[in-house]
């Protein structure tokens, strides 16, 4: 039975509750970090590279409780979220759709940088422990902002791996696009919250998916592992009302990635039975 683990998209705070559910639930006897795939988006990219690295996941649970000193609150405006569903009601193509949202994405980049390249990647490659590719088959992936089109980073695609994951990391209107090997991309989940069609083969499938739904044409975590086809197991965990409430209405603020890793290992023991019922079959 081949596995995957599909890491939804979600922000900091995304980050954290998925750490806390992963770290609880190994310590309970049942670890995904051995899943034959590993699809990251955004926020999952992220964890998607700490749990492949090695480091162990009470190590990483910690680093999520640690004081989120010099690391800078973000949002994503309403004229910005405006945007992104604007630029889905004039194109039907969603392709042509990314695009226009990926045009828009580099001239905010431009007007109103909240940081630059350089400065994005140096804090995407502090949040992973190792800037290598792992031996898993780690999938990480982002849209390119000229076609409007999906790629899929891997180990052989000839990307460094930090490239990689702050490419999957570029939120439209908040972090600028990031060129890699001559194309320029942005955050995965304007293709999908998390990607979950790139299992397809696999028999069991987990989803850990901070963002629960779609929005507008985008398809949602639910919706994509309805269409796969031939999984004998899958189950799509969600944050729960408390977790929700650990957000604290803005993903993208550090101050409350300590509170949203908590709510993670909370949750983590009232899906402990389904999650390992399709795990382990």
């Amino acid at each position: 039975m081949r596995k995957a683990l599909v890491l939804g998209g979600g922000g900091i705070t995304g980050i954290a509750w998925e750490i806390g559910v992963l770290s609880w639930l190994q310590e309970a006897g049942l670890d995904l970090t051995g899943a034959d795939l590993v699809v990251g988006t955004s926020a999952g990219s992220v964890v998607g590279a700490q749990i492949t690295s090695g480091m162990p996941l009470t190590k990483l649970y910690e680093r999520q409780l640690a004081p989120p000193d010099g690391e800078v609150a973000a949002h994503l405006s309403r004229a910005g979220l405006l945007r992104l569903a604007s630029a889905y009601l004039a194109e039907r193509d969603p392709d042509r759709a990314r695009a226009r949202i990926g045009r828009a994405a580099h001239r905010s980049a431009i007007r109103r940088p909240n940081a630059s390249v350089a400065e994005r990647r140096a804090v995407i490659a502090g949040r992973l422990v190792s800037h290598d590719w792992p031996d898993t088959d780690l999938r990480v992936t982002a849209v390119d902002v000229r076609t409007g089109r999906r790629k899929v980073f891997d180990r052989h695609s000839g990307a460094p791996i930090v490239d990689a994951v702050a490419a999957s990391c570029a939120v439209p209107g908040v972090w600028p696009p990031v060129p890699v090997n001559g194309s320029v991309y942005m955050d995965g989940g304007v293709y999908s919250t998390a990607n979950a069609d790139l299992a397809a083969g696999y028999d069991r499938v987990v989803v850990l998916a901070p963002i629960a739904h779609g929005v507008g044409p985008l398809p949602g975590p639910a919706a994509q592992l309805s269409d796969l086809p031939g999984a004998p197991g899958t189950v799509l965990v969600t944050p729960d009302k408390e977790a929700v409430a650990a957000f604290g209405g803005n993903v993208l603020d550090p101050k409350f990635r300590a509170p949203a890793a908590r709510a993670g290992r909370t949750q983590a023991p009232d899906v402990l039975r389904v999650v390992g019922e399709v795990w382990d079959g």
